[in-house]
């Protein structure tokens, strides 16, 4: 990827490059293409020079090949791709070579531009050399790459004898290889010797010699005269060039011209001066272009002319409103204003005009040069007309079709920002706009009032505007009393961008209640776009403390509560649900066995009622499990079977070593017996291990006792169910007795009961505190704490299957660090938990940023935590302080929890709602 530096070194060469062509007298082409692709000349300039430069290039067989390749070109046709980048590269770039590299003074133009590269050495290329070099390409001399521009002439091409120098030095030339057949004269015909002579070629003088004599007679050299003869074929025609004959008929022009100087040379001997000819129409100059004609139609005092004008100007104006700018064409901004101030005229008694002189106190005339303030006044003194029927005539449907033409062409053109910018410094269109939005409601006005309030939307942001401005005032009355949708929705984008491109802040002064009323009613609209323009009026308003204490007026002290309401409530417009898991611990690999475990007694009977070899499977299944990266030693497995079975070796003869090895891939097919090699050789089964504790013929795991009492070793006895685990422990343990009635003593049988829980080290009623001491009844209880709960099978699976538990954490758990993790089983191992967090978040731009109507909601929101303070220290009350603890108390009380709540769901939006908590905290606090 190149950087800036290799951008700006492309620029310089290629305005070095340009400058050395016009210095030159030369026309380089800057794009030049070869095989339809655009070569750079800044790459293949340097690609040339790091090689050595042209001559070394072209010097080097195959070299422009290579360099063809390397530019992308393709391969085939290499040779023609070549020649191609070389001419290329010879037209544009060896001159600038000669100069900025080799600081050398380039040949003549004539002598290196303007012919080809023949000749070699360009550096060193002058008017003496390069003529003799001209002459030696003549006879045979090549280019590099196998293309010769000056290929000599078929007549002046002479037959060189195989094998000889000459015939090396032209085999570039490509000459087709002779025939080897011999002549033979048609022998039927006899001719004379002179006619033979014409028609036949000569034949050999030696009659005996064959075609392989000349084949041995062209390879040794011998007799070369012999051997052109003998290949001599006729040179082809030509065919001939035709010249057309200069007639009347084919070049009427030359004669006329002939027949014009001998008309003058006679005027002048007569002493007469010749008469120019007239120029005819459509001959010649072909008058301006279609921007300037259409200008100096609508200056044309022609009704047609001007109609022309506006009917193309509308479609120029949508299509290319780049081309019109108004300051390059003077005239054309005002003489479309003074076309729209004629719809007046449909309306009113009035014919307005515009007047750049100061004395005139027409009131019809308006101020071109500072505007007229006392506008409104003059509209509401004009004396109104009947207004045209629906049913107009036609006269008057053509006058309102071209007013609002020339409005749409207006409004085209102030969407270019230069266009905006020449219109902003025209006090006459101030005064159109006023105008047009104070004009009678009626179909044919609505149109114009939208191109009205478009052009003043693009214009307003370089315009100061005081409370007395009519154009503002015409827009504040059009959104208190409008009732056009669209045109209330520009109307309050035109006073959101007034100022907007100057230094001075848009107060928005002398805003009316009713219009503040009316526009935190529209809140509730389900109308994104006219909620946005609203929401977008009071973030501006509310940025000034004075315009909030406006708000606090008695008239509409009720509403703000709801204005706050609703604006809460637009912070999670048209949010969307998302979910995020966040680890919260990491995963725990089960630990493998390491001893092979135990058989219960029941499961013992089990076995001991079948034969070998069922019993040895039975035990496989159920003290070892398939573990593709396990092993365990063949003696190892072998001793534990023979340990285990060899006290009832009287109720059947055990396996030999080979079958039951081979007993073992019966019952785990992914088990196999293997050798591992080294200083002593090892023999064990891949794919096995012990299991933790022993499963039963359903694959149900036991339970292993962890009760380990002082002093001795831990119990390790099995149980299938919990309850049965349970009995164990009363009985073995805790020495309870166990009435007919099947319930149990609450004291100890004996003077060696338990005095705390010894389950895996447990120690409860120790660790509990000091106080009496348990008896055996409060241990049993405790004990079944430490054993599975089977009340549903649910439960007893989660219970004994750790690696399906996940959980679900609230999301005000997010910033908690004590999260319950669950104990890593060595059995099973754990499984990552993870913590869910919903999140409900809004609208965000390309940036992930806050956008939209929860954005400027916010906005609003912390605009008046701010100013509300500050609006409240503006009034004459006495006691400021328990007033502002009132209103911010009513205002911002009944949202705080709705604030947190986006704090806490809201990822965009919970900077900004921090900063509304922080302004309402500092609002409410005591001074």
């Amino acid at each position: 990827m190149e950087t800036a530096q290799d951008n700006e070194a492309r620029a310089d060469f290629g305005k070095s490059l340009t400058r050395f062509g016009e210095e030159r007298g030369i026309n380089i082409d800057t794009q030049p293409r070869v095989a339809g692709q655009v070569i750079d000349l800044y790459s293949l300039y340097n690609y040339v020079v790091a090689k050595g430069g042209y001559d070394v290039v072209s010097g080097e067989k195959l070299a422009w090949r290579s360099v063809a390749v390397d530019f992308g070109l393709g391969s085939a046709p290499a040779a023609a791709y070549a020649f191609q980048l070389k001419t290329c590269y010879y037209k544009n770039l060896v001159a600038y070579e000669i100069k900025y590299h080799w600081n050398q003074d380039p040949p003549p133009v004539e002598i290196l531009e303007k012919m080809t590269a023949k000749g070699g050495d360009i550096k060193n290329r002058t008017i003496e050399n390069f003529q003799t070099t001209k002459r030696g390409m003549a006879n045979g001399a090549t280019d590099s790459e196998g293309e010769d521009p000056s290929t000599p002439r078929d007549d002046k091409m002479d037959v060189d004898d195989p094998g000889s120098a000459a015939g090396r030095s032209s085999r570039g030339l490509r000459q087709q290889p002779p025939q080897r057949v011999l002549f033979q004269p048609e022998v039927s015909i006899r001719q004379s010797r002179q006619a033979s002579a014409q028609n036949n070629s000569p034949q050999p003088s030696n009659p005996q010699m064959t075609q392989q004599g000349y084949a041995q007679a062209g390879n040794t050299g011998a007799n070369p005269s012999t051997y052109s003869i003998a290949n001599y074929e006729p040179r082809p025609q030509m065919p001939l060039s035709l010249r057309p004959i200069v007639t009347p008929g084919n070049n009427q022009q030359l004669f006329q011209a002939q027949v014009k100087k001998l008309r003058d040379a006679k005027l002048a001997s007569l002493g007469l001066t010749p008469t120019t000819s007239v120029m005819k129409p459509g001959a010649g100059f072909d008058g301006p272009n279609i921007y300037v004609r259409i200008l100096n139609c609508l200056r044309c005092p022609i009704p047609e002319e001007q109609d022309y004008a506006l009917h193309h100007m509308v479609k120029i104006s949508h299509e290319r409103g780049d081309k019109y700018r108004f300051d390059s064409f003077p005239g054309l901004a005002e003489g479309l204003i003074e076309r729209l101030l004629k719809i007046s005229s449909l309306y009113y008694d009035v014919e307005w005009q515009v007047s750049y002189s100061q004395e005139d106190d027409d009131p019809e005339v308006l101020d071109g040069i500072y505007g007229t303030p006392d506008i409104l006044e003059r509209i509401q003194g004009l004396r109104r007309i009947d207004p045209p029927d629906e049913l107009q005539s036609a006269e008057v449907a053509h006058s309102i079709n071209k007013i609002l033409e020339a409005g749409l062409t207006l409004r085209n053109l102030s969407m270019l920002e230069d266009n905006a910018i020449y219109l902003s410094d025209m006090a006459q269109l101030r005064d159109f706009l006023s105008i047009a939005l104070n004009l009678p409601s009626s179909p044919c006005t609505i149109e114009l009032k939208h191109y009205a309030l478009d052009i003043a939307e693009q214009v307003t942001r370089y315009w100061r505007m005081s409370a007395s401005d009519p154009l503002y005032q015409s827009l504040l009355n059009l959104i208190d009393q409008g009732s056009d949708r669209g045109a209330i929705i520009t109307a309050l984008r035109t006073i959101c961008r007034i100022s907007m491109n100057l230094r001075d802040s848009n107060l928005l002064p002398s805003i009316p209640v009713s219009t503040l009323r009316r526009i935190s009613e529209w809140l509730v609209l389900e109308d994104e776009e006219f909620t946005s323009a609203c929401l977008d009026f009071l973030y501006q308003f509310t940025a000034i403390p004075i315009n909030v204490l406006t708000l606090f007026d008695n008239s509409t002290v009720v509403q703000l509560p709801s204005l706050v309401q609703q604006l809460s409530r637009l912070l999670q417009f048209r949010s969307s649900a998302a979910t995020s898991r966040i680890q919260t611990s990491q995963a725990v690999p089960a630990t493998p066995a390491t001893e092979v475990p135990g058989v219960p007694k029941d499961l013992m009977e089990q076995f001991l009622r079948v034969e070998e070899p069922e019993r040895s499977k039975k035990w496989l299944k159920a003290v070892f499990e398939e573990d593709p990266s396990s092993h365990i030693t063949q003696i190892a497995l072998w001793q534990a079977y023979q340990q285990r079975f060899v006290d009832y070796a009287s109720s059947g003869a055990l396996l030999q070593a080979a079958d039951f090895i081979k007993n073992v891939s019966n019952v785990f097919q992914g088990a196999n017996a293997q050798v591992i090699s080294g200083p002593s050789q090892r023999f064990i089964i891949k794919g096995i291990r012990p299991r933790h504790v022993p499963v039963d013929s359903k694959d149900r795991p036991y339970t292993r006792c962890l009760w380990s009492s002082p002093g001795s070793k831990p119990c390790e006895e099995f149980q299938l169910k919990p309850r049965h685990m349970f009995e164990h422990i009363a009985r073995q343990h805790l020495h309870l007795q166990r009435a007919a009635d099947g319930t149990w003593s609450n004291e100890a049988n004996g003077v060696s009961a338990p005095r705390d829980c010894y389950w895996a080290d447990c120690l409860h009623f120790e660790r509990r505190g000091a106080g009496n001491p348990p008896t055996a009844h409060d241990i049993a209880l405790h004990v079944k704490t430490h054993l599975p709960d089977v009340t549903t099978k649910s439960a007893f699976r989660q219970k004994h299957n750790r690696t399906q538990q996940t959980q679900t954490i609230p999301v005000r758990l997010l910033e908690s660090d004590d999260l319950p993790v669950p104990p890593a089983d060595p059995i099973h191992g754990r499984e990552a938990t993870f913590k869910t967090l919903v999140y409900h978040n809004t609208a965000v731009d390309e940036f992930g940023n806050a956008s939209g109507i929860p954005l400027t909601s916010a906005l609003v929101l912390r605009n008046l935590a701010r100013n509300a303070p500050k609006a409240i220290a503006l009034t004459d009350q006495a006691d400021h302080d328990a007033l502002r603890l009132q209103i911010m108390h009513q205002l911002f009380g009944p949202i705080v929890d709705r604030l947190i709540f986006v704090l806490a769901h809201n990822k965009s939006l919970a900077p900004y709602a921090t900063d509304v908590l922080g302004l309402v905290e500092k609002g409410m606090a005591e001074s």
